[in-house]
């Protein structure tokens, strides 16, 4: 099957303000890892603040968090949504 999917990404906070938008959508062509789709979102805001943000992200996929999973070995299926948030400073 040839035909282009994708895959949502959503900015929370900090990182919504280094990207200048609230999310991306991403076509790919099956399944891709979270270290590979992090590079093409990366790419896609090259020269913003939004590399350095993500490095301190938490991410979800989907519902689940990733945790401390080496993002290469995360595989993120087309149609599914991925959300960085970064940490929030208390009052």
């Amino acid at each position: 099957m040839d035909e282009t999917q994708v895959i949502r990404v959503r900015y929370w906070a900090a990182a919504r303000s280094a990207a200048g938008t609230a999310e991306d959508v991403v076509d790919v062509s099956g399944p891709t890892t979270l270290a590979d789709l992090t590079a093409e979102v990366v790419r896609r805001h090259a020269g913003t603040r939004l590399p350095d943000v993500i490095a301190v992200c938490s991410v979800l996929v989907g519902d689940q968090p990733v945790g401390t999973r080496d993002a290469a070995a995360v595989v993120v299926p087309p149609g599914a949504t991925v959300e960085f948030l970064p940490p929030f400073a208390g009052g």
